[in-house]
């Protein structure tokens, strides 16, 4: 869990952009070699429900690697080898997490981790020449546009680039900024020392304040979405007392962030989210990333309904990919491109099957009457769950960190649930 901020961070630093590519595996390959001792020495446990579809998933990637359109074989493989480090948690992190006491504790580190990221976030935006990076991602700094697409004018005229945090591209911190609004808040309500809460409410505020100093709309609306879910599973839970509090509280610490982040945004911050109520909500999405998702389904549907081959977009493209003007690279902005380019229309019936099954899997475990502790741990996993579910159709989180993160949480929480013989809840 430290390893998915502390690697990322060292691109923070001036004169690694030169390793950024081992940098960026670093955090991969952690899962990988996990996996690894899994598959050797690991002890049998019962299988997740949704590790079927997982396992269907990386079958039907291992087919695609002879798809007579797969750039290279080391694309390709490359290709498999993040999905894999992706999804391999969900079979690895069972065996390392055994109680709700130690769920408590990832959650903990997660809210610490995140939240550094986010108060980074907001620091960049107040003292700029102090804690922004001095080199930003190659990929920004040599497109056409460069750094102007990711910068807004502030509240004194100033140029503001969108806060990275702990890492090395602009609008960044907005994923883990996600995390520390909603776990910072669950343990702002939570039966743990004054200070501690205290902390935990000011994490809270800093993750949403870098969401709205980032400008990144979909974090914004995730966030609330995944805090609505665990208001609604303590409703369920039977404790409603803890539900209003938490959504009250929620709504203070948005408001107030909102005001915060305006002092040094600006009113660009005010128009930026204003945007969101502008129209209804399916046009507001179309001029965001409709155009993705009408390509996908319009176009890429038609031209490879069982995909495209692999190492044809994402990092395995840009790192790996052909010159052959034949098998030109796919420009993928959401993670249904990327699906239907990986394996078509079965790839992705597969993957929403794998994310509906662990949804529903941990919306069972948070109602066990008989495990309080364990549905207490399912209800956190579940709302965090929901935000990279969610953002499959606004970004491509299933071959990023914060997939990684996912299945962490979904292989840890069936630890836990296999020790109480809750499993299959």
């Amino acid at each position: 869990m430290i390893s998915q901020t502390a690697l990322p961070a060292l691109l923070y630093l001036p004169g690694t952009q030169a390793f950024r590519l081992p940098i960026r595996f670093s955090a991969f390959a952690i899962s990988l070699l996990a996996f690894a001792w899994h598959q050797v020495a690991a002890p049998t446990m019962p299988r997740a429900r949704m590790q079927g579809w997982v396992v269907a998933v990386l079958s039907l990637l291992g087919l695609m690697l002879f798809h007579p359109q797969t750039v290279t074989l080391t694309a390709g493989f490359a290709q498999i080898g993040v999905y894999l480090a992706v999804i391999a948690p969900l079979f690895w992190a069972p065996h390392f997490v055994k109680s709700p006491e130690q769920m408590a504790r990832l959650f903990w580190i997660l809210l610490m981790c995140s939240g550094a990221n986010a108060a980074v976030g907001v620091l960049q935006v107040y003292d700029p020449a102090r804690w922004l990076p001095q080199e930003f991602s190659r990929v920004v700094t040599q497109s056409t546009i460069g750094l102007g697409a990711v910068t807004y004018v502030g509240a004194h005229g100033q140029q503001i680039v969108r806060p990275p945090g702990l890492f090395d591209t602009p609008g960044a911190v907005a994923g883990p900024a996600m995390f520390a609004a909603l776990l910072g808040l669950i343990f702002s309500v939570s039966p743990i020392p004054a200070w501690k809460r205290a902390l935990s409410l000011a994490m809270a505020a800093s993750g949403f304040a870098a969401i709205y100093l980032s400008q990144v709309r979909i974090s914004l609306v995730v966030a609330v979405l995944m805090m609505a879910v665990y208001a609604f599973v303590l409703f369920r839970q039977g404790r409603g007392a803890r539900s209003t509090q938490f959504a009250f509280l929620a709504v203070g610490i948005l408001m107030f962030s909102f005001f915060l982040a305006l002092t040094m945004g600006g009113a660009s911050i005010a128009e930026r989210f204003k945007s969101l109520f502008a129209d209804d909500p399916l046009a507001v999405y179309q001029q965001a990333r409709g155009a993705q998702l009408k390509y996908t389904f319009a176009e890429l549907l038609y031209q490879y309904p069982f995909g495209a081959g692999l190492g044809r977009w994402g990092m395995a493209s840009g790192y790996f990919g052909s010159l052959d003007p034949n098998i030109p690279p796919i420009w993928a902005e959401i993670q249904f491109t990327g699906w239907m380019i990986d394996g078509g229309v079965l790839m992705i019936a597969l993957y929403v099957a794998a994310l509906f099954t662990t949804a529903q899997s941990h919306f069972r475990l948070a109602r066990l009457p008989n495990h309080p502790r364990l549905g207490t741990c399912a209800a956190v996993v579940l709302a965090a769950g929901i935000g990279p579910a969610v953002m499959i159709v606004s970004f491509t989180p299933f071959v990023a960190q914060i997939g990684i993160q996912y299945w962490f949480l979904a292989g840890a929480l069936h630890g836990v649930a296999c020790r109480y013989g809750a499993q299959d809840a």
